[in-house]
């Protein structure tokens, strides 16, 4: 860690702040008329998703800490976590599912996905922005029935269920956004 002047921060530096690693979303330098410099700092938790707003004196330090970002290979899930092969060393790593969280319903083996480690210890995992899946299961829709904006469930090969607009069929692969689970296109 290297304290640096919090006058020198820049979006996406990595903070240790409160015994948690963040990341720095939005800076403000204020100078008002009378009295010091201040900085407003608007963090991110890399662990926890939490979002604050934090303000510095212009003359205090804030602790600049580094993130590890490791190329992995998803395997399969033991049931308690889901286990990954480091892609360059192909040392096995299982990571507990609360830290895969929600994007779990998105992993497929052999997908290529980054995870975290901050002072070696696992802070989360990022997939792909968009991933390309196949429809296993989904309700039909009757013939003319898709002028509205309707949309209906599509399991997904993953195990997840996303919306899909009613053309989309068994079968069928769709691109999913992975930060929200919103449904992109047909492939």
């Amino acid at each position: 860690m290297v304290a640096v002047p919090v006058q020198k921060v820049s979006n996406g530096m990595k903070l240790e702040f409160r015994d948690d690693v963040w990341t720095i979303v939005e800076f403000h330098h204020v100078k008002p008329g009378k009295g010091g410099s201040f900085v407003r700092i608007k963090i991110k938790s890399l662990t926890t998703g939490r979002v604050l707003e934090e303000t510095f004196q212009g003359s205090e330090r804030v602790e600049q800490t580094e993130v590890a970002y490791r190329k992995m290979s998803y395997l399969y899930d033991d049931g308690s976590h889901y286990v990954f092969m480091d892609s360059e060393t192909f040392e096995q790593l299982p990571i507990e599912k609360d830290q895969v969280g929600d994007q779990a319903r998105f992993l497929v083996e052999n997908m290529e996905v980054v995870v975290l480690l901050w002072e070696d210890k696992i802070i989360g995992v990022e997939l792909p922005a968009k991933v390309d899946l196949k429809v296993i299961d989904t309700m039909s829709v009757d013939r003319g029935n898709t002028a509205t904006n309707v949309t209906k469930a599509a399991k997904l090969e993953s195990g997840g269920e996303v919306q899909v607009p009613p053309f989309v069929n068994v079968g069928d692969v769709v691109r999913i956004d992975t930060r929200d689970g919103s449904y992109e296109s047909r492939v």
